[in-house]
């Protein structure tokens, strides 16, 4: 499962993975988790959704409980680069899920995986940045952990004219 996967990522890259099994509130987790990074002297906490899917209701107000209730830092959008402008109804979603807990947050950035598949269909990209004002932080460019880059706006725009 999801859990395990983690934890196999944790290992590899020697970080702790906090977590507490499956169908628990994700929100209490998270607090839970940050809590114990703080006692722990860790001043970085990723939390991962699980795949959330724009879709499906009681998730999506899962995670806008998460976001209102632990107020991070940071909130960023994972979506394959393979979906194309699906992915932009998938980020307007999201982002609605997030303002569904009475709240005005918003993404902070996006993460596209599988960059390296779409070779000219980047256009995606463009419509995520230009609807939410959000930047692509990084691309996933393959399956090792120094695949994850910062987006080239140069090569989007050479792979859009090419």
């Amino acid at each position: 499962g999801a859990v395990e996967q983690l934890n196999v990522h944790a290992d590899c890259l020697e970080v702790p993975l906090y977590h507490k099994g499956y169908a628990k509130d994700p929100s209490a987790v998270a607090k839970a988790a940050v809590d114990a990074a703080t006692e722990e002297g860790h001043d970085v906490v990723l939390i991962d959704t699980a795949g959330r899917m724009q879709n499906n209701v009681p998730l999506m107000k899962a995670l806008s409980k998460l976001v209102v209730e632990n107020n991070p830092d940071l909130v960023l959008f994972v979506c394959e680069a393979l979906v194309g402008n699906d992915g932009v109804d998938q980020l307007s979603m999201f982002n609605k899920a997030l303002r569904s807990g009475g709240h005005r947050r918003q993404i902070d950035g996006i993460i596209l995986t599988k960059f390296d598949t779409v070779s000219d269909k980047v256009g995606a990209a463009l419509t995520m940045t230009h609807v939410t004002g959000a930047p692509v932080v990084f691309i996933g460019t393959g399956q090792k952990y120094t695949h994850l880059k910062k987006l080239s706006a140069q090569a989007v725009i050479k792979s859009l004219f090419s």
